[in-house]
């Protein structure tokens, strides 16, 4: 009760910070350019971002630089059971989007890729043909929908954000994550809470093995570390609520969105 408590508060206040900021005509649609969305709580995400900083170099950066050197079937096979996962979030955001052909299609490839690729170690769907894998939350749903971001944010631990995407994450654990739902929400037999935290973890230090050297490059060549990181997110953010195919240089192709929202 009191965690329903939480989130719902939560939840009244992001969409606060939303309106807040359309009021004064800043609320942004999802076809601005990244560059436009204000960085309203700029002093306290900084803060929040030194924090995420010093986080990442006791643990996640030396766990992901340890797992960079797994042999490459292992780290395949991680990846690729994370994206099948990922899936239980895409399929309802492709139905609520009315991409009714890419909801079959992830359909699809979460029971094959389930069943005989072995709970998704191995993405057999691929080889039998299927198109590439896209990924979709709630906030970019929200963003088709014409819902502007808001302001930016940096949330401890899971990274950037902004308003109208963090909100749309409390999604996930009001019922729009199934894997949430059969895990922690429900007492099932099969699946625990710690299956379900286990995943969110093992997919931070997934992303940040895969991104390990553009990170570091990026940290290194840049004035402002925060502005790039913060650049980079968005214009990725952009991308994938555009659905453009464009990588944005320096970065690895993967979900900046994936600990956060899945």
């Amino acid at each position: 009760m009191f965690r329903k408590f939480i989130v719902i508060c939560l939840s009244i206040i992001l969409f606060a910070l939303n309106a807040n900021a359309g009021s004064d005509g800043e609320i942004i649609l999802k076809k601005n350019q990244p560059t436009e969305i204000k960085d309203c709580f700029e002093n306290l995400n900084r803060a929040t971002f030194a924090f995420n900083q010093a986080l990442d170099g006791v643990i996640f950066k030396p766990v992901a630089g340890a797992y960079r050197f797994l042999p490459s079937p292992i780290k395949n096979g991680v990846g690729n059971s994370l994206d099948n996962l990922s899936n239980l979030v895409t399929i309802p955001n492709n139905i609520l989007q009315g991409e009714l052909k890419k909801a079959g299609v992830n359909s699809g490839r979460f029971i094959i890729n389930t069943t005989v690729g072995i709970l998704g170690l191995i993405d057999v769907a691929q080889h039998l043909g299927f198109p590439e894998y896209e990924k979709e939350d709630y906030g970019q749903t929200l963003a088709t929908m014409g819902v502007g971001p808001g302001c930016y944010l940096v949330l401890p631990v899971l990274g950037p954000s902004t308003a109208r995407d963090a909100t749309a994450s409390i999604a996930n654990y009001i019922g729009g994550d199934p894997w949430y739902n059969v895990s922690v929400k429900n007492d099932t037999q099969y699946f625990s809470d710690f299956d379900y935290y286990a995943s969110k973890l093992t997919s931070g230090i997934d992303f940040r093995a895969k991104n390990y050297d553009a990170l570091e490059n990026v940290e290194k060549n840049s004035i402002d570390f925060y502005a790039s990181v913060k650049s980079l997110y968005l214009q990725d953010r952009q991308q994938k609520i555009l659905n453009t195919n464009k990588i944005i240089e320096t970065q690895d192709d993967s979900d900046w969105e994936e600990i956060e929202t899945q």
